[in-house]
């Protein structure tokens, strides 16, 4: 009887653990699996801690509420970590923080890499985070990756990505990635990567001059970036910020009834100083408005799309995919 009693305890506290405490759950009507908080409040009090006790492979959404406050901590979402959801308590005051950066010397005194400086790596598929800010807060040295947004089917709503140089990467291609009323800053190339991305109502803040997308999208690909009603905005000097340039010769990158403020430089687009690039790459505009979206002086190698062109773009052509992924329907109203 003792050992049954033990058992049902033993049960119960893991049942208890997995559910969360939900009381302090304000962000939405699911109820959370843990509860990290810095004050010690909740289940666990670093974000990394809840990672790790997420079953490997959960077919069930697994949701961490973030409690207000500041983490350091270089997080990795493992690829056996599936269907992850965070919700963070504000997005202003729920900070995933840390300091990395591309030429600082690892354990092995070599430097770490762009990749090596990202603050979050994320592996895992059908991975959502809401009401969140992601930053490397190593300052203007160079590269230093906020965020890199590996895995499949990802989600971030209502989310900012704080940092200067390759801020944001959308790294692996084939992964698709759904962004909304996101705000993103940096200085260089600081959205960039492989995969294939569709960014809706977001605020693109560019600090200093210099470009704002280096996709690298591998030919044959359909797509790559595509912005639509966003705003680019920013404390640049006037017209010093190209909308992209090319990280490889098939790169692709598209904005759609945009904003484009004083920042943005006329020609729009950059070669990398690589002729070739200007025969490969897909750059393209429609709709533009704004001081800084002026169509006549853009190079001769982008594209302004007819309205028949600009039809074709939708969320589910460019992110649906063999299994007609909708991200539409898994993010809050």
């Amino acid at each position: 009887m003792r050992i049954l009693s033990r058992l049902i305890l033993i049960y119960v506290g893991i049942v208890f653990l997995f559910v969360g405490s939900a009381q302090a759950y304000e962000a939405g009507d699911s109820k959370p699996n843990f509860i990290v908080a810095a004050d010690g409040s909740g289940d666990f009090t670093s974000v990394q801690e809840a990672i790790n006790q997420i079953p490997d492979f959960r077919a069930n959404e697994t949701i961490i509420f973030i409690k207000e406050g500041v983490y350091k901590e270089k997080l990795i979402l493992p690829t056996s970590k599936t269907n992850v959801t965070f919700v963070g308590e504000s997005v202003n005051n729920t900070i995933l923080t840390y300091d990395n950066f591309a030429s600082k010397p690892n354990l092995f005194g070599e430097n770490m890499g762009t990749t090596g400086s990202s603050s979050f790596f994320i592996f895992g598929n059908n991975f959502t985070a809401r009401n969140i800010t992601f930053e490397n807060s190593s300052g203007p040295v160079g590269q230093a990756v906020a965020v890199r947004a590996s895995g499949d089917k990802l989600i971030f709503d209502n989310c900012k990505f704080l940092g200067f140089q390759d801020t944001l990467y959308p790294n692996e291609s084939g992964s698709r990635q759904y962004y909304r009323n996101c705000y993103i800053e940096g200085t260089v190339d600081f959205i960039f990567g492989w995969a294939t991305v569709w960014f809706e109502g977001c605020e693109i803040f560019c600090k200093t001059s210099g470009y704002i997308t280096a996709a690298s999208t591998n030919q044959g690909v359909s797509h790559g970036f595509v912005f639509n009603n966003c705003r680019i905005t920013g404390e640049a000097p006037q017209g010093s910020v190209y909308l992209g340039r090319p990280w490889r010769d098939y790169a692709q990158t598209v904005f759609l009834n945009c904003y484009m403020s004083e920042v943005v430089h006329p020609h729009g687009w950059h070669n990398w100083n690589i002729t070739s690039a200007e025969k490969a790459t897909f750059y393209a505009e429609f709709g533009s408005y704004g001081p800084g979206s002026g169509s006549e002086e853009r190079v001769s190698w982008s594209h302004q799309l007819s309205s028949e062109e600009a039809k074709s773009y939708s969320v589910i052509s460019v992110l649906g995919g063999e299994d007609g992924w909708n991200p539409i329907g898994h993010i809050q109203p």
